[in-house]
């Protein structure tokens, strides 16, 4: 019941979350700064198809969904990037600590309020707050946590990698068989679309990214796995 609601909801994003998504996704570079930009990508996402995915520059590792047994010695090689992934990330974990610390707020606040020291507005003011950031923390979380930052297919083009982050706004790596990848042409999705979705067949997971702010590196890869990327110019 709880993921029908979140799939309800997501369907009446395009209309009202386009705008601020889209202003987000604008506003990320600019706030790097020119330098950002020209920086080789590193760090907690940013390692090539040849890197190994457990090493990363922050002090953090990565929460990686356990490997099959088949694809220990595979080799991936990115295909698609979408740079303003990590600064989500950040977005994550500060939602994340400023949740917890309206949450935690609100126990001193009864407690004021029955010694007298606090008015029933004012309590009702800071459990609205509280109210309103566990709402924003599932919505934003249901979100990020479905975001691609990264896509990967083995040298065989069999297995799908999607880097993607947790509830704590950490990366996770999902590994998907290309065959259960639904291709974009399949879906009802634009490719004008600020996001489009990664369905799978057997309907386990649905992913989403973003071909106005992402870039396809690979695109012949990519083609092999979403279908002919003529159609979504």
């Amino acid at each position: 019941m709880r993921s029908q609601s979140f799939r309800g909801l997501w369907h009446l994003l395009p209309a009202a979350g386009d705008p601020l998504m889209a202003a987000l996704l604008r506003a990320v570079p600019r706030l790097q700064g020119p330098a950002a930009w020209g920086r080789p990508l590193h760090g907690l996402w940013f390692c090539s198809g040849q890197e190994d995915p457990k090493r990363w520059v922050g002090n953090r590792s990565p929460t990686l969904k356990e490997k099959p047994p088949s694809e220990e010695n595979e080799k991936f090689q990115m295909v698609y990037r979408f740079n303003a992934i990590r600064a989500f990330g950040y977005v994550s974990r500060l939602k994340v600590a400023q949740t917890a610390l309206t949450v935690v707020a609100l126990p001193p606040g009864f407690y004021w309020y029955s010694q007298g020291l606090m008015t029933f507005n004012s309590l009702c003011l800071l459990s609205g707050i509280a109210g309103f950031a566990l709402v924003m923390l599932c919505w934003m979380s249901y979100f990020f946590r479905r975001l691609v930052g990264i896509l990967y297919v083995n040298e065989s083009g069999t297995i799908l990698r999607v880097a993607h982050l947790t509830f704590w706004g950490w990366r996770q790596d999902t590994y998907c068989p290309v065959a259960d990848v639904m291709p974009l042409t399949e879906t009802k999705d634009r490719p004008q679309d600020l996001f489009v979705r990664i369905q799978q067949y057997s309907g386990k997971q649905t992913f989403y990214l973003t071909l106005r702010h992402g870039r396809v590196v690979d695109r012949e890869r990519f083609t092999q796995v979403f279908g002919t990327l003529d159609r979504l110019k």
